[in-house]
């Protein structure tokens, strides 16, 4: 017999929490899954934070369609133009690279 308890939804909790997509059909619908939290947002920008870290969503006439916190899933809606991480992984690095490249 099996002396080990794992609670049902622990484990599969931490499992789906390690998922992070980012499915885009034609610039008008982005599906986002992996997100902890909506920051902020607005008509022109969403900020989510997301298992993978911040991640911010530009356009115009954005809205959000479907947000289902206990599953981690955000559905928006509008002209996206901008999709970008916001963290500081290899930020200097690529600012100098730029500021040679236009020198």
């Amino acid at each position: 017999m099996d002396n080990h308890y794992y609670p049902s939804n622990s484990f599969n909790k931490e499992r789906q929490d390690l998922n992070h997509d980012i499915v885009m059909k034609g610039r008008k619908k982005i599906e986002i899954t992996g997100v902890k939290h909506v920051e902020s947002f607005d008509h022109e920008e969403f900020l989510l934070e997301t298992v993978m870290g911040y991640l911010a969503i530009k356009g115009i006439n954005l809205k959000m369609q479907n947000l289902s916190v206990e599953q981690g899933v955000v559905v928006i809606e509008g002209k996206i133009f901008d999709i970008s991480y916001l963290d500081d992984q290899g930020g200097d690095h690529a600012k100098g690279f730029l500021s040679k490249l236009f020198k």
